[in-house]
């Protein structure tokens, strides 16, 4: 005698123990083997607006397989399936009313069960048992096999729900990608002054991307620490993975903790569902915490934890999750006299410190400022939709390159922006920079005015400082003749004559 219990209970076990519908086909198979005939076993769902079954797995005792096979349906089949039985058999397949349509696509010699799949009131696939041989199947293997409807009718539904989850998984990660090339492609994937003003600092980005190390940001409000965040990431293992901003200043502080360590439902008020954090969100990928300064001591200490043991413990919650994140912190304050005053941990500040990479302000770095210029008025041209090329005003670029630049390349921006703005024209000038002149000692003004020099020290000086603008570069667009508004030759010919030498060797005088 059959034990219909044992049977039912030992293939539900098999098709629920796995999301791999061809693995769990494949233990079934060798389960029901000892029960009925079966050499081969196939999941195919029904997919009736395209008039198309598709063979989603299959499995033969040497194991199971994804199959993306579609067979057409046949042409009464419309008028077969509302009335077909649950379990049906077909011992004689050429002389079967439904199976003589597919052998084509069918063993001739094999006997074949079939097994609808209904979940509620939707008919959404069949499962079809193979044995080899003619005549192999009889009413007991039909009673037994409607046992297994409803198990394999729940799987047949999770295994399509499951793909498609995967499908839009992929989906997501691709068009993150894209949205992720695109903004390169829009901010410019270059970094204005690597090769100059910024070169030692792209070194140690250089040197330490590839690795897990966490990384200390330090430099003024607006020197561009994001946009060195921004080319770790890029270049690192980790650039497909998800790059979490979090700016510490901007969060409460009642409300920090759950942002960075996320939430479980019902934590606090107004915790409704569970909610992940920001260091959750960042798995497998880079974290920047903007201004790590602003901290408070509790979230200090806890981040702490993150660095030493990977993993978070979410408001309320009892368990800890494991997260695996390259952390970068970015601040403009001195971390070590936070640490005097006891605002910040002394612990944390030198797990952070194992790299630290110092941006320059740009009053540092004056020699990327043309270059800088020139990218601002690009991109906010295409922001603006000004379809003009936009030029320089006569000694609006030395005007720039003498301001001393408090706001950094974000105050730079602005005033592009700005320029951009208020322009008549194809041509736009900085007159409020002139007028908003750097803040010098009074005393270095007077002694200036009270030492006059000689013309041609003050010509030779001049010349020098466009030389060090355009690196060397005497002619064609943004050379040192442009800028003077003379001639190549006749620029060349004052230098030979106040003895000015030539060459690229102006490029590292700033």
């Amino acid at each position: 005698m059959i034990n219909e219990e044992n049977f039912f209970i030992g293939a539900t076990l098999r098709i629920c123990s796995t999301l791999e519908i061809e693995k769990a086909l494949w233990k079934c198979l060798i389960h029901i083997r000892n029960y009925l005939p079966a050499d081969c076993l196939f999941l195919n769902h029904q997919d009736l607006n395209n008039r198309v079954q598709n063979i989603i797995a299959a499995a033969t005792v040497e194991g199971g397989t994804l199959s993306a096979e579609k067979v057409p349906m046949a042409e009464d089949y419309f008028k077969w399936w509302e009335n077909l039985e649950d379990v049906w058999i077909a011992n004689d397949v050429e002389s079967h009313y439904i199976m003589k349509h597919y052998l084509d696509y069918i063993d001739r010699q094999s006997s074949y069960l079939n097994l609808r799949l209904i979940v509620g009131d939707h008919f959404i696939g069949s499962l079809i048992v193979q044995a080899k041989g003619k005549n192999r199947f009889n009413e007991s293997h039909v009673k037994m096999m409607a046992l297994l409807k409803e198990p394999f009718g729940i799987a047949m539904a999770n295994s399509l729900q499951h793909r498609e989850l995967l499908k839009l998984r992929d989906r997501l990660k691709d068009d993150n990608r894209h949205l992720q090339n695109e903004l390169l492609r829009l901010s410019g994937n270059d970094i204005i002054g690597k090769d100059a003003g910024l070169r030692g600092v792209m070194e140690s980005v250089n040197q330490v991307a590839h690795l897990a190390t966490p990384v200390l940001l330090i430099g003024d409000t607006g020197s561009g620490k994001e946009i060195i965040a921004n080319a770790i990431h890029n270049i690192s293992p980790r650039k497909n993975n998800p790059f979490i901003k979090v700016n510490c200043g901007a969060i409460p502080e009642t409300v920090i903790d759950s942002e960075l360590f996320g939430h479980e439902k019902g934590a606090f008020t107004g915790a409704i569902a569970q909610k992940r954090g920001h260091f959750e969100r960042a798995h497998e990928g880079t974290i920047l915490l903007d201004e790590i300064g602003e901290l408070p001591p509790d979230a200090q200490l806890r981040m702490l934890r993150v660095l030493q043991d990977k993993e978070i413990y979410r408001v309320g919650g009892s368990k800890p999750v494991k997260v695996d994140i390259r952390l970068i912190a970015a601040t403009h304050r001195n971390l070590e006299d936070l640490i005097q005053k006891g605002k910040f941990r002394e612990d944390l500040y030198y797990r952070l410190k194992i790299f630290p990479i110092t941006v320059p302000p740009l009053n540092q770095r004056k020699c990327d400022i043309p270059n800088l210029v020139q990218h601002f008025i690009d991109k906010k041209s295409r922001e603006m939709g000004i379809l003009d090329a936009i030029s320089l005003a006569p000694g609006a670029l030395e005007r720039m390159v003498n301001y001393d630049w408090r706001g950094n390349v974000r105050e730079l921006e602005n005033a592009v922006e700005r320029a951009l703005i208020i322009r008549t024209g194809s041509l736009i000038d900085f007159p409020y920079v002139l007028n908003a002149s750097p803040i010098f000692d009074n005393k270095q003004q007077v002694d200036h005015l009270e030492q006059p020099r000689p013309m041609d020290q003050l010509i030779a000086a001049e010349i020098k400082k466009v030389l060090v603008l355009t690196r060397g570069k005497v002619e064609g667009k943004n050379g040192a003749a442009e800028i003077l508004e003379v001639k190549p030759n006749t620029l060349r010919g004052r230098m030979k004559k106040l003895g000015i030498s030539f060459g690229r060797r102006y490029g590292q005088a700033l």
